[in-house]
């Protein structure tokens, strides 16, 4: 039997914030945005989808004079990650 694929990261941008900030401790919005290649409005969007289900968290600050976003995954979100993977493979697996 194939495992459940969680809806909010079958979405390919929120998937991709997911996938790098599994590998850092912390990402800007500039840099996210650069590496998904996804508009500034759009992204905003699907961090919030992120932060409201507790899978990110989003912190606000400057950095000098200029406003700076950062990212954290979570451990909800880092599970969440883990079991959308595990998910991915039960498909692979049945090949």
């Amino acid at each position: 039997m194939f495992k459940e694929l969680n809806p909010l990261l079958h979405s390919e941008l929120r998937l991709a914030v997911m996938s790098i900030l599994m590998s850092v401790e912390s990402a800007d919005f500039t840099y996210i945005r650069k590496e998904t290649g996804a508009t500034a409005g759009n992204l905003s969007v699907q961090l919030e989808k992120l932060s409201q289900a507790g899978y990110i968290t989003v912190g606000k600050g400057f950095q000098g004079k200029m406003p700076r976003t950062t990212c954290r995954i979570t451990k909800e979100g880092l599970e969440a990650f883990r079991e959308y993977v595990d998910a991915l493979q039960s498909y692979i697996a049945k090949r």
